[in-house]
């Protein structure tokens, strides 16, 4: 399978254990203020758990953890107490500090592009972050609303992230029904969901592999 999956928002050992076995790449853990916000100390008890694992490729997913603006200082207290693999960052976060926090503290670094109408083309709003991010998000502005943006400019961010040789990862509205649609029109590198396969503001496991099975059967 090529396109790579994460399931975001998660916050409790239930939701955990029902992703083992299923090819998912990443899982998410929301730091920023969120109804699916966790503490260091509750992502570090996820994060143990994932650990055994046998997602894809027989791997344990890894840990993503979203922020918007935090700083280098925080963050580095946030991984002292939280093995994340990765930060993404939905702020306005400068390719400076994606740089910094790279180096500084040994985590991949992803950005997330929210797109909303007026922005500037795909190619500069990426283009900066060359050599500063291992991977662009995009997603609907405001993030985690479960609404979709308009998909045609996926080619666009798709080429820009490519050109500065990172994968894009699309989010924003997705769920079971509407992700092999995209998936086969738009070929993104990766998605990333979150409401899309929860009941009641809960993750459900059965839409969790819904959704997993939907990208998986191209």
């Amino acid at each position: 399978m090529s396109v790579r999956i994460k399931i975001c928002g998660i916050r409790n050992p239930d939701t955990i254990l029902a992703l083992d076995g299923l090819p998912i790449h990443e899982i998410g853990f929301v730091f920023a203020k969120s109804r699916r916000q966790v503490t260091p100390e509750e992502a570090a008890e996820l994060i143990r758990a994932a650990r055994s694992l046998r997602c894809a490729e027989g791997r344990p997913p890894r840990a993503v953890g979203v922020f918007v603006d935090a700083s280098p200082e925080s963050l580095a207290g946030v991984l002292r107490i939280a093995p994340l693999d990765i930060v993404q960052l939905h702020g306005s976060e400068t390719p400076e500090i994606c740089r910094r926090i790279r180096s500084e503290l040994g985590v991949q670094v992803w950005k997330v592009f929210p797109i909303r109408g007026g922005d500037a083309p795909a190619g500069e709003r990426i283009a900066p972050f060359g050599g500063a991010i291992d991977a662009a998000l995009i997603d609907t502005a405001g993030g985690g609303t479960g609404t979709a943006f308009d998909w045609r400019v996926i080619a666009d961010y798709k080429a820009a992230a490519h050109a500065i040789g990172v994968p894009l990862y699309v989010a924003g509205g997705l769920n079971e029904h509407n992700v092999r649609e995209l998936v086969d029109v738009h070929a993104p590198d990766g998605v990333d969901v979150s409401s899309g396969v929860e009941t009641d503001g809960v993750k459900d496991p059965d839409k969790i592999r819904s959704f997993v099975g939907r990208v998986a059967e191209g």
